[in-house]
C-alpha cells in the first residue's frame, strides 16, 4: 500500500477522483485532525452572473427561436413605435390567467403605463409603455419565449 500521508491511502484518493468524474461534480473535500484533500473536476460550473438591482437582464439562457435565412421573406411590421423586449423571458398580456390583458388592439396608452409582464428566471417584469398612442398590433402570443430585443407591439 503506498500511503500520501500517515493515514491516507493512494487508493482512496483514486476512489475519490473517480467520484468526481463519474458524477461529473466540480469538487470535492475531505479532511480530519491529519490531512485535507480536495479533488477537483474538469467541469467546474461557470459562477452565476450577479446583476445589480433594476439592471435589465441580456440573454440568460438561449432558447429555440426562428432563425431567419436571407431567403426567409422578412416579417412584416406595421409602421409606428416598436415596443421591444428589454429582457429574454416569457410575454404576458396579464397580471394572471383570470386578470384582463394589460392593453389590447385599440386600446390607448400613455408614457410609463403598464403594458406587459416579462417573466424571467421566475421574475415578473413589469414592461412599461415608453410612448402614448394606440395599439396598433401585438406581435406576439401570451406566454410565448421571447428573446432580447424582439418586437413585441406596435404604438402608433
Amino acid at each position: 500500500m503506498c500511503k500520501i500521508f500517515d493515514s491516507v491511502e493512494l487508493e482512496t484518493v483514486e476512489k475519490l477522483a473517480k467520484i468526481v468524474k463519474d458524477n461529473e461534480l466540480s469538487e470535492i473535500s475531505i479532511s480530519n485532525d491529519d490531512f485535507n484533500i480536495t479533488i477537483k473536476g474538469k467541469k467546474c460550473p461557470p459562477p452565476a452572473p450577479v446583476m445589480p438591482m433594476g439592471m435589465p437582464m441580456a440573454a440568460a439562457a438561449p432558447t429555440a427561436a426562428p432563425v431567419q435565412t436571407a431567403d426567409a421573406p422578412k416579417a412584416e411590421i406595421a409602421e409606428g413605435n416598436v415596443v421591444k423586449s428589454p429582457i429574454v423571458g416569457t410575454f404576458y398580456q396579464a397580471p394572471s390567467p383570470d386578470k384582463p390583458p394589460f392593453v389590447k388592439v385599440g386600446d390607448k396608452v400613455k408614457k410609463g403605463d403598464v403594458i406587459m409582464i416579462i417573466e424571467s428566471m421566475k421574475l415578473m417584469n413589469e414592461v412599461q409603455s415608453e410612448f402614448d398612442g394606440t395599439v396598433e398590433k401585438i406581435l406576439v402570443t401570451n406566454g410565448e419565449a421571447v428573446e432580447f430585443d424582439q418586437p413585441i407591439m406596435i404604438i402608433k
